[in-house]
C-alpha cells in the first residue's frame, strides 16, 4: 500500500501530497500520526502549506490544518494556492517581510500568536504579528505592522503623526484600517476562519491623502521606508 501522507519540503514552507482515494476522517488519521512523528523535527517553525494530490473543501483543509496543530507545534502562516506565478510571487514577498522581520526586531517588537474578538495589542513600536488578527481584534501601533498572516479585524498604525508608516498582510481583509488620520474601510463581510486556500499579500500606505490597498510586487516592497 502506497504511503497516503507524503511531506515535501519547498523555500518557506512544505507540500503534502494526500491519497486522493482513501475516505477522508481515515486520511486525517494519517495526518495525524504524520505529523505526531516529525514533531521533533518541525518544532514550533512557522510554515506556508500547499496540499497536493486531492481536491479539498475550504472545510476539510481547516480540518487538516487542526489535525497538523493538534499534533505538533508547527505555526501555519497560510496556505499556498495552486497557481504557479502567484506562488513565485508569494515567495518572494515573504523572503523581502523575513528581511523587515530582522529589521523591525532590533528596532520594534515581534508578537507570535493570534488575536481573537474581543482582544488588542496596542505598542508605540513597530510591530510584527506572526498570526492572525480575527474579526473583532484589533492592532495599534505608532509606527508601522506587518502581519505574517491574516488581517481580518482593525488595524491602525502611524499613531505617531509621522509620514511613510504602512500595514502589510499576507491576507489583506480589514473591518477597519487607519494609517495616521486616513482611514480605510471595506463592507465586506469578514468570515470567521482565519486560513484560507489562496493567498493575496497587500500593503495598505497613504498616498495623495488617502489609504491605498495595493497587491505586494517586489519593486514595491524594495521601496517601503525602514
Amino acid at each position: 500500500m502506497k504511503n497516503p501522507v507524503i511531506i515535501k519540503s519547498f523555500q518557506n514552507g512544505l507540500s503534502i501530497y494526500l491519497d486522493d482515494e482513501m475516505p477522508f476522517e481515515q486520511l486525517l488519521t494519517e495526518i495525524g500520526l504524520k505529523f505526531k512523528e516529525s514533531a521533533h523535527f518541525f518544532k514550533d517553525a512557522s510554515m506556508v502549506l500547499s496540499f497536493e494530490g486531492r481536491k479539498l473543501s475550504d472545510q476539510e483543509e481547516r480540518m487538516i490544518i487542526n489535525t497538523i496543530t493538534a499534533n505538533s507545534a508547527l505555526n501555519v502562516v497560510c496556505i499556498m494556492g495552486k497557481n504557479e506565478e502567484t506562488n513565485k510571487t508569494y515567495v518572494k514577498a515573504l523572503q523581502k517581510l523575513s528581511y523587515h522581520q530582522q529589521v523591525m526586531e532590533n528596532a520594534g517588537q515581534f508578537y507570535k500568536g493570534t488575536l481573537k474578538d474581543g482582544q488588542m495589542l496596542e505598542t508605540e513600536n513597530s510591530i510584527i504579528v506572526l498570526g492572525d488578527v480575527y474579526p473583532g481584534a484589533s492592532i495599534i501601533s505608532s509606527r508601522d505592522i506587518i502581519i505574517l498572516g491574516g488581517l481580518y479585524g482593525q488595524a491602525y498604525a502611524g499613531g505617531d503623526g509621522e509620514e511613510g508608516h504602512y500595514v502589510v498582510a499576507l491576507e489583506m481583509s480589514p473591518e477597519k484600517l487607519k494609517i495616521g488620520d486616513f482611514k480605510y474601510k471595506t463592507s465586506e463581510k469578514q468570515s470567521k476562519w482565519s486560513i484560507k486556500p489562496k493567498i493575496q499579500p497587500k500593503i495598505a500606505y497613504v498616498e495623495d491623502g488617502r489609504v491605498k490597498l495595493e497587491p505586494i510586487t517586489k519593486e514595491l516592497l524594495n521601496d517601503l521606508p525602514v
